[in-house]
């Protein structure tokens, strides 16, 4: 099931760091099927907060994509990051095709 490296980046500065950073990131998820399917896009926010750009990798599964986040190679890069922007970062699995939101709630009555 695809799974998603995911981030909102509430302040970023563009300095000489980040521009390594970003220089550099492509290059990490060719050996984990990563691929940019948004990047740095700033959310129309409908409702709630989201202050800042958005970020999304998609993976063909969740083991990719923490395969990705803790190889060496991105490791190396992922301090650039960190001591220049605020904000996070999360791993989601993704849905299966023909996902219903219906499914989930139906699901719980199992659990009670």
């Amino acid at each position: 099931m695809t799974a998603y490296a995911v981030a909102n980046l509430r302040s970023v500065d563009l300095n000489d760091e980040i521009v390594e950073y970003m220089r550099r990131i492509d290059a990490t998820l060719p050996p984990f099927a990563g691929q940019f399917l948004v990047h740095g896009a700033t959310p129309q926010v409908m409702d709630g907060d989201l202050p800042g750009p958005v970020v999304v990798i998609g993976f063909p599964d969740v083991g990719h994509a923490q395969a990705w986040y803790h190889s060496p190679e991105y490791q190396a890069i992922l301090p650039l990051r960190l001591r220049n922007s605020v904000g996070g970062a999360v791993i989601v699995d993704g849905v299966p095709d023909g996902y219903r939101a219906a499914s989930f709630v139906d699901g719980l009555g199992a659990r009670t």
